[in-house]
């Protein structure tokens, strides 16, 4: 178990929530993954996959003076 960490660390880790590590376990994102019961375990080299969440743009835009 030396090589895994837990989703509270990768959170600290990654900047990112545990609920958001979560799902990206679920969601099969992170290479390496393995599932205890009701926790996951995730390799400590494994890498943060790139967030492909739809963002929305903020309205106005540019604003010509």
């Amino acid at each position: 178990m030396l090589n895994y960490i837990s989703v509270k660390d990768t959170a600290e880790k990654w900047g990112i929530s545990e609920r958001r590590i979560q799902k990206l376990c679920e969601e099969n994102r992170i290479e390496g993954v393995i599932r205890f019961g009701h926790s996951w375990m995730i390799p400590c080299d494994a890498c943060k996959p790139l967030d492909r969440r739809k963002h929305k743009k903020r309205a106005g835009g540019d604003i010509h003076v």
